[in-house]
């Protein structure tokens, strides 16, 4: 969703666009669960253990869990093991003085090969973690991915709206990747330079 080699990332693309002098880099490695992104995640974001190495960084963003979600089976991962390592990465950026800004999963009911009820409980319960990490104060902010890409009750709530999925059901598309940069910016870069 936000590996570049795959198409992703476009909403990063938006904010440099709306932001030219700031720098925006996109550490996104498609097929990576929460827990594979926490094991590089001091080495890339905060520069450990090349002290000095990192770029100094001011905001961290981090979207991550779909891949957790389906993979519940073939590698274990539970809700439980997912908040423990986007805690991790939370913290550790907090630690530098860096804004955390969280994302919640998007609606990936579209992926039938792997979507199931429970599946879809164990999402709405992550989702609901997420929302809630201002008031824990382990983020700064939360952009719902869920409730901007979905649509909606009207339509069918658990996939992506149809300009916003690419075919697989999954993966979210240019125009979908941009209405989340739209929020960023307007929710957490609006005064960027």
């Amino acid at each position: 969703l936000t590996d570049a080699r795959s198409k992703g990332g476009a909403f990063l693309e938006l904010l440099h666009e709306r932001c030219p002098r700031s720098t925006f880099d996109n550490f996104g490695v498609g097929g990576q669960m929460v827990n594979q992104m926490a094991a590089r995640f001091g080495r890339q974001i905060l520069g450990e253990p090349r002290a000095g190495g990192a770029p100094a960084y001011t905001d961290v963003l981090v979207w991550g869990g779909v891949n957790d979600l389906y993979s519940d089976e073939t590698a274990g991962r539970t809700v439980a093991k997912i908040q423990h390592d986007l805690s991790t990465m939370y913290a550790s950026a907090r630690a530098r003085g860096l804004r955390v800004l969280a994302m919640t999963v998007a609606p990936w009911g579209g992926f039938t090969r792997y979507w199931s009820p429970k599946r879809r409980a164990t999402t709405l319960a992550l989702n609901a973690w997420l929302r809630e990490a201002p008031a824990r104060g382990e983020v700064s902010g939360v952009v719902d991915a869920w409730a901007l890409l979905s649509c909606g009750d009207g339509g069918s709530p658990d996939k992506l709206c149809p300009p916003f999925a690419r075919r697989d059901g999954l993966h979210v598309t240019t125009e979908g990747q941009r209405k989340l940069g739209e929020e960023l910016h307007a929710r957490y870069f609006a005064d960027c330079e």
